[in-house]
C-alpha cells in the first residue's frame, strides 16, 4: 500500500535532510493523519563533540542508590540497581524510574531508602515525583524493574523485583500508582527475584510476566569468605539456584502462576538477565535467560503454554570450553543482518562478555573473539548491555556497563579494577567492533560500580540516549549528541488485538537495497526496562524510499510505505474488517 507523503517542509530528496528541523510528528496510520508536535531539548554547543554527554547534573538527578553494604558481605548488596525509561503520564516524553536497594541487618541508611520517579519536564530537566506517585517505598530489598501495560489501559505499569518478595504497581492514569500485588497474585514470595520481563507468551492480547529468580538467600544465613585475609563476598556457587516464575495474565487484573505447567519450574539455576524475542521466527515469543555459573537458557515457545530449552543444541548454554559463564545481562538484536536475533551476554572478568551470532539453522556461533569483544572485556565484570545504533548508520553497536564486586580485587590483580569504565563499541557492519573510548565522552573515561542500564530517547531527537545506575552512587544519564546527524525512522506501536505495548512485534524496514529487522522485546539488559519506541537508523542517504512491514504479536501483517524520516510515527494495529480510512485515536 502506497501512502501520500505528509504535508510538511520535509523534502525526501534533500540530501541535507533538514538537519535544523525542530519538530517531530506522531502519525496515526489508517487513512487519516493526525499531527502533534513534540518538544525538543536545546543543548549548548561544546568545543569538542562527544558522542555522549553526561547530562545527570543538568537534568537535576540527585537520587542515590543504597546497597546496605555491611561487614556481613551479603551477596545481594553487590547485585542491585534497576532503572527504567517510561512515559508514565502519557505526555510523549520519557521519564525515569530508579529502584533502590535496601537496608541489611548491619547496613543501615541515615535517610529513608526510597525509589525515584523522575518526571521529564521537557527542557532537559527532571523532577522527582515518586512520593506523590506512591512508588517511593518498598517493603522489601529492591532489585529490578519491568515496565508494561498489563491491562491495556494506555498507561504503563511497574513490576519491581526484589527479596523476599516483589510488587506490582498499577498506573492509575492520573500521575499516581496503586500497589495491587496481593490482589493480582504476583508477590513471588520467598524468592530473590532479579530480572523480569513482560511478554504475551500465549498471544491472547494480555501481557504475562516472567521472573528470573537468582538464588536461595536469607539474611539469617551469613556466609564467610576471605581474599588475602580480607572479608569479601562469597562466589555465586555458594548460593543454590532457583527456578523461574511465570505468571499468566487472566485479563481481569489477576494472574495465575503457571511455572509448573509451562515447564519453567524445573529449570533451576542462578538466573539474572532475560530477554523475550521470537528466536525461530514462528510468530511466538521465546526466552533467552542469562544465568550466573549456571548454563544459559534458550526457551522455545511450544505454542501450547509450555517451553523447551534448546540452549545446548543452539550452542549458547556454555562457552567454547563447555563452561557455564557468570551471565548477568543480555540483549537481542540482528547484528549480522540475516533477520534473526543474535545475543550478547555480559560475564565476569577473564570469561569475556559473549556474542552469539545466528546461522541459517537454530544454531549460534560464538563470535566473542572474532568481534573483538573478548579483547575489550577480559578485565571487566559486565552487567547492563544493550544493542544501540547510537550513530543511526543502520548497524547495531553495543553499550555495556561494568563494575567489580570485590573491593580487594586490586590487591591480587594489576589488570582488574574495582571500578570500571563503560564500553561503547562501534560496529563496522562486518561483525567487528571498535572501542570508541576516546570519542565516546568523559563518562567512558571514568570508572564506576555500574549495574543497571536502560536505553531511551528522552528528548525525542532521534539520538538514542542511555542511563545507568551505580551502587551507592548517583546514576549517570547520557545524552546522545550524534544520532540526530544521520537519518532515522521512529516507530511507536500500539496494539489493538495484540497487547497494547506491541511487545513481540517484528519490524522490517527496507531502505533501498538494505533490509533492517528490529523487534520490540521484553526485558533485556540487566534489571532494567527501556523506551518501547523503536528507532531505526538509515544512514546519511536521505533520498531512498523507506518502507516497513510490521508483524504484530497477534500475527497481523501491516505494510507501511513512503515513511518520512526524522519523525516518530505512531502506528496503530489494524482491527479485523476495519473500514478503510477510519481515523484512529
Amino acid at each position: 500500500m502506497v501512502r501520500p507523503p505528509l504535508r510538511s517542509s520535509y523534502n525526501p530528496t534533500d540530501k541535507k535532510c533538514h538537519r535544523a528541523l525542530r519538530q517531530l510528528f506522531f502519525i496515526s496510520l489508517g487513512g487519516f493523519f493526525s499531527v502533534t508536535s513534540l518538544a525538543l531539548f536545546q543543548h549548548a554547543p561544546s568545543s569538542r563533540t562527544e558522542i555522549f554527554t553526561d547530562a545527570t547534573e543538568q537534568a537535576g538527578i540527585v537520587w542515590r542508590h543504597f546497597s546496605g553494604e555491611s561487614s556481613d558481605r551479603f551477596l545481594i548488596e553487590a547485585m542491585g540497581g534497576g532503572v527504567a525509561f517510561m512515559d508514565f503520564d502519557g505526555d510523549g516524553l520519557q521519564d525515569l524510574f530508579f529502584v533502590n536497594g535496601g537496608e541489611t541487618p548491619r547496613g543501615k541508611s541515615d535517610v529513608p531508602v526510597r525509589n525515584a520517579l523522575y518526571h521529564n519536564l521537557s527542557n532537559g530537566k527532571f523532577e522527582d515525583v515518586a512520593v506523590k506517585a506512591g512508588v517511593d517505598r518498598l517493603e522489601f530489598y529492591g532489585m529490578g524493574v519491568a515496565v508494561g501495560d498489563f491491562d491495556n489501559d494506555g498507561f504503563p505499569d511497574l513490576y519491581v523485583t526484589g527479596f523476599p518478595s516483589s510488587a506490582l504497581f498499577h498506573n492509575n492514569g492520573d500521575g499516581t500508582f496503586t500497589d495491587i500485588t496481593h490482589h493480582a497474585g504476583v508477590k513471588n514470595a520467598g524468592r530473590w527475584a532479579a530480572g523480569a520481563a513482560w511478554f504475551d507468551f500465549d498471544r491472547d492480547g494480555y501481557l504475562d510476566l516472567v521472573i528470573a529468580n537468582y538464588a536461595r538467600f536469607s539474611f539469617d544465613e551469613i556466609k564467610k569468605c576471605e581474599l588475602n585475609g580480607v572479608r569479601t563476598y562469597c562466589e555465586q556457587k555458594a548460593y543454590p539456584g532457583m527456578p523461574l516464575t511465570l505468571y499468566h495474565n487472566n485479563g481481569d487484573g489477576t494472574f495465575t502462576d503457571v511455572s509448573e505447567k509451562s515447564g519453567l519450574a524445573k529449570l533451576v539455576g542462578r538466573a539474572l538477565g532475560l530477554v523475550t524475542v521470537d528466536v525461530n521466527d514462528d510468530g511466538w515469543p521465546d526466552l533467552f535467560v542469562a544465568r550466573d555459573a549456571s548454563p544459559n537458557l534458550l526457551l522455545l515457545n511450544k505454542r501450547d503454554g509450555t517451553f523447551e530449552d534448546s540452549a545446548i543444541d543452539a550452542d549458547v548454554a556454555y562457552d567454547l570450553r563447555g563452561v557455564a559463564k557468570a551471565g548477568m545481562g543480555v540483549d537481542a538484536g540482528d547484528v549480522n543482518g540475516d533477520g534473526k536475533p543474535d545475543f550478547v551476554v555480559t560475564n565476569f572478568n577473564d570469561e569475556y562478555h559473549s556474542l552469539f551470532v545466528s546461522t541459517s539453522s537454530l544454531l549460534y556461533i560464538d563470535q566473542t573473539v572474532r568481534s573483538r569483544l573478548a579483547a575489550y572485556t577480559k578485565s571487566y565484570v559486565g552487567w547492563g548491555a544493550h544493542f544501540i545504533d547510537y550513530d543511526n548508520d543502520g548497524n547495531l553497536d553495543l553499550l555495556i556497563v561494568n563494575g567489580h564486586i570485590n573491593r580487594v580485587v586490586e590487591t591480587t590483580r594489576v589488570d582488574v579494577k574495582y571500578q570500571e569504565p563503560p564500553l561503547l563499541l562501534h560496529h563496522d557492519g562486518k561483525g567487528v567492533f571498535r572501542n570508541m573510548r576516546e570519542e565516546a565522552g568523559s563518562a567512558f573515561q571514568s570508572a564506576y560500580r555500574a549495574r543497571g542500564l536502560a536505553i531511551g530517547d528522552f528528548d525525542n531527537d532521534g539520538g538514542v540516549d542511555a542511563v545507568f545506575t551505580r551502587l551507592d552512587g548517583r546514576p549517570v544519564l547520557l545524552h546522545n549528541n550524534v544520532g540526530q546527524n544521520d537519518s532515522w525512522l521512529g516507530l511507536q506501536l500500539q496494539g489493538t488485538k495484540s497487547n497494547r505495548d506491541a511487545i513481540g512485534a517484528k519490524i522490517t524496514v527496507e531502505t533501498g537495497k538494505r533490509k533492517l529487522v528490529r523487534w520490540i522485546t521484553g526485558g533485556a539488559s540487566y534489571l532494567s526496562s527501556h523506551d518501547k519506541r523503536v528507532v531505526i537508523g538509515v544512514g546519511d542517504d536521505c533520498s531512498v524510499a523507506v518502507n516497513a512491514e510490521i508483524r504484530w504479536p497477534s500475527g497481523t501483517i501491516q505494510q507501511l510505505s513512503r515513511l518520512e524520516l526524522k519523525r516518530y510515527h505512531k502506528v496503530v494495529e489494524p482491527t479485523v474488517n476495519e473500514p478503510a480510512g477510519r481515523k484512529r485515536k
